[in-house]
């Protein structure tokens, strides 16, 4: 992709994010039915989130949760362990991870809208989170040092990301040995020419999906071992275009 594509794909998707923390506006294209009709929670309860989770944080932070899934779910997070929620948005799975880990561990999200990080503090803030960290940044060069961190999570972003291979690259290399990757992301096949070049459908997650088999062989080949999809499930169309949501782990190998 060339490199003027690639700024352009960025810039427009944090504007598209932007405008959607100030608007309250679906996060999805109009060319497709993703977007449910749903009260202030309803996009948290469609992704899987409990009523537990939604009732734990502020409900600004379950409002505008724009994910495709739930990738806390089941995860065996410990308290001291060290989180990173790569594209946290307002912050719904950070302050989540952060109940997990307790007051010795840590939940980082990175983000590279400034309006992004702005509300998700002012959500920490509300929730009373002293164990999180909310940093600017682009997840293909991540503000985290190497090796260490215990947990990698993201949900509906990696994505809307024009290199891929350089995220899972930079997932592993802040990892620790042992450490794990667990994202709920979108994958599509056979996707049209003139939908990868449309920004409008890349910034609702859509078009800048990968087929399933090489959405793993990018994360096999950045060192990672026993890659799995743990859940898939349908989730949009476009015209005839069939969009999964799928769950995927992965551990860097000790």
């Amino acid at each position: 992709m060339k490199s003027e594509d690639v700024k352009e794909i960025k810039e427009s998707v944090r504007q598209h994010y932007a405008g959607l923390i100030k608007t309250d506006e679906p996060c999805c294209s109009s060319l497709t039915d993703c977007c449910p009709d749903t009260d202030a929670n309803g996009a948290a309860e469609k992704n899987g989130y409990t009523e537990a989770q939604i009732s734990s944080i502020p409900t600004d932070a379950a409002e505008h949760s724009f994910g495709c899934g739930n990738p806390l779910e089941c995860m065996d997070v410990q308290e001291d362990d060290v989180v990173v929620d790569l594209g946290s948005g307002a912050g719904i799975d950070v302050l989540l991870a952060s109940q997990l880990v307790g007051e010795s561990g840590r939940a980082i999200g990175i983000d590279m809208t400034p309006e992004m990080i702005e509300r998700a503090q002012q959500n920490a803030k509300e929730a009373g989170a002293k164990n999180v960290d909310f940093r600017l940044g682009e997840i293909e060069s991540m503000p985290v040092e190497d090796d260490s961190v215990d947990w990698i999570i993201s949900n509906c972003v990696i994505c809307l990301s024009p290199d891929k291979n350089k995220v899972f690259e930079e997932a592993y290399r802040v990892l620790k040995p042992g450490g794990k990757l667990v994202v709920s992301d979108m994958v599509t096949n056979n996707m049209p020419a003139w939908a990868k070049a449309a920004v409008s459908v890349w910034v609702s997650c859509i078009s800048g999906a990968l087929p399933e088999d090489q959405y793993l062989d990018s994360i096999r080949q950045a060192g990672f071992e026993n890659v799995q999809v743990l859940s898939k499930s349908a989730y949009a169309k476009m015209r005839q275009v069939e969009v999964a949501s799928v769950k995927v782990e992965a551990v860097k190998p000790v």
